[in-house]
């Protein structure tokens, strides 16, 4: 009878190791409606797609895709508290900025909401990669510079990661977007899925 204990006591703890040496990296990736599947259905938006290669493939991480349409680095600074207290989040990927660009939100306001974002996830001890992020020229080349240096002086003063903007070789492709020129088609979701696994593997341990 304790033999038995015993070696279902070993099983257990061999099946509890395996778990969690299995166990897969949570990457949240907090975005907008680039990364939330706007004008097509969910199931074909690049952060799902990318999540269906990422299984098939056995990689030990996956995308928790927190991204909604519309978003801004406020609304991201508002939500993050509350997710990173209910989940397990082993990375995040910060995709904000876009909409906060478009309608001209002051660039000392988007810098000072990643840098707070940045804070938040510091303290639960949560690596980040912040997104580059661009807006289209016509908002002048002042306000273009202004805001395109938010993101690297953000990255410079937190010692945070770069990352290129990850629709730029798409979004210079007019048949690759939408009418509204600022979101990829469906048939660019393949194309982004591409340079984000690569940007993946680069950033992530595997």
């Amino acid at each position: 009878m304790i033999k038995n204990t015993f070696l279902l006591l070993i099983l257990l703890l061999n099946t509890l190791f395996a778990a969690n040496a299995w166990a897969k990296a949570s990457i949240l990736l907090l975005g907008d409606s680039l990364s939330a599947s706007y004008g097509m259905k969910q199931n074909q938006g690049w952060a799902h797609l990318l999540n269906q290669e990422l299984e098939a493939q056995e990689k030990p991480y996956t995308i928790v895709n927190a991204s909604i349409s519309g978003e801004t680095t406020g609304g991201g600074l508002s939500r993050l508290p509350g997710i990173l207290s209910k989940q397990k989040v082993d990375y995040l990927i910060i995709e904000l900025g876009g909409n906060d660009g478009l309608r001209g939100f002051p660039p000392n306001l988007i810098k000072n909401n990643l840098l707070q974002m940045i804070d938040l996830a510091n303290a639960a001890k949560v690596p980040v990669f912040l997104m580059n992020i661009r807006i289209p020229p016509n908002y002048g080349p002042r306000y273009n510079k202004m805001f395109g240096d938010v993101f690297a002086q953000v990255a410079e003063e937190k010692q945070v990661q770069l990352l290129p903007f990850f629709i730029e070789s798409v979004a210079v492709k007019s048949e690759l977007m939408q009418a509204d020129g600022i979101h990829p088609t469906v048939e660019a979701q393949p194309l982004i899925v591409d340079i984000m696994k690569d940007q993946l593997a680069e950033i992530i341990p595997h």
